[in-house]
């Protein structure tokens, strides 16, 4: 929630600070080549569906993919990619979703506000619901999954890791890509996956790995989504990740509503805002701008398989 400044007269109101803050960014100059925003949370966004797909294929994204984290966000994905032509989606249990569900979620941090310790059992119910919202046509994806160790402590490590396999088993059974969440966990999430045996279609959302992690996804095959956080000024190592990646192994995608690309950083990241982080891609790329764009155009077909 927004803090409000007092103004003298003690009325609360927003000061024009806050107010530009929590303003929109404006549309920037459309792309050329037509790409998808591989990875957005329109339920997460002001405004309606309609309205935040007209904004996007103005500037040149016809395309967005709509990631679950949870029951219902899964259900409204894939809801909504049935009824938009222009939106597929991918269904999962976050990874922090999983340890609320196993360990409960007192403080109802999470949509589902408060909740019970339920333990394996009722985590594998998730999953069961999960796996059965992945066999629907327009759900291309079984993600965002995967292992979070920042907001998750040792104590959600095991409820992560028996969600993270199922959702591999599920995107293999159903034939879709597994879309992972990967946060200061990444040794143990190429672990799980060589573990396991990785799906044909793997991509690494909102890429956080260095450029060594970068050479070692491109080896196996993984494609790598970057984000917004490419143009923070503390992100190098995500530019010398990006710039070792394959080019027909890259996407690009907004995290909408978070993560907005410099130099709107702290303001609402909306699909729209994706030619921002794709052009300071093809700097660091050293390619044109179209070139990057035909590429990741055509990566997140073959991903999504539209």
């Amino acid at each position: 929630m927004a803090k409000t400044a007092s103004t003298p007269g003690g009325s609360g109101k927003a000061s024009g600070a806050q107010k530009e803050k929590d303003a929109p960014p404006p549309p920037p100059e459309p792309l050329r080549v037509p790409v998808a925003d591989s990875h957005t949370h329109l339920d997460m966004q002001p405004g309606t569906v309609e309205e935040a797909l007209a904004k996007a294929a103005s500037v040149g994204v016809t395309t967005v993919v709509q990631v679950g984290c949870d029951l219902a966000g899964s259900r409204w994905a894939a809801e909504t990619a049935a009824a938009h032509e222009s939106v597929w989606a991918t269904v999962a249990l976050h990874p922090n979703e999983a340890p609320r569900i196993v360990l409960g979620d007192p403080d109802g941090w999470s949509r589902q506000g408060a909740r019970q310790p339920g333990g394996d059992a009722a985590l594998d119910a998730a999953l069961d619901q999960i796996a059965a919202l992945a066999a629907l046509p327009q759900v291309r994806g079984v993600g965002e999954t995967g292992l979070d160790y920042f907001r998750t402590g040792p104590e959600g490590m095991a409820a992560q890791e028996r969600s993270f396999r199922r959702h591999i088993a599920i995107a293999k059974e159903h034939g879709k890509a597994l879309v992972i969440h990967d946060r200061e966990a990444h040794d143990d999430v190429l672990r799980v996956l060589a573990e396991e045996g990785a799906p044909d279609t793997v991509v690494f959302h909102c890429y956080s790995g260095d450029a060594a992690m970068a050479k070692i996804c491109a080896e196996r095959g993984y494609y790598m989504s970057f984000a917004g956080n490419v143009t923070f000024k503390n992100a190098q190592p995500l530019r010398d990740a990006l710039a070792v990646a394959p080019l027909d192994l890259v996407l690009v995608e907004t995290d909408a509503p978070f993560l907005t690309p410099v130099p709107y950083r702290g303001r609402p990241n909306a699909p729209y805002l994706i030619p921002l982080t794709l052009r300071a891609m093809a700097e660091v790329k050293d390619v044109p701008e179209d070139t990057l764009a035909t590429a990741v155009a055509a990566n997140t077909a073959r991903v999504f398989g539209y």
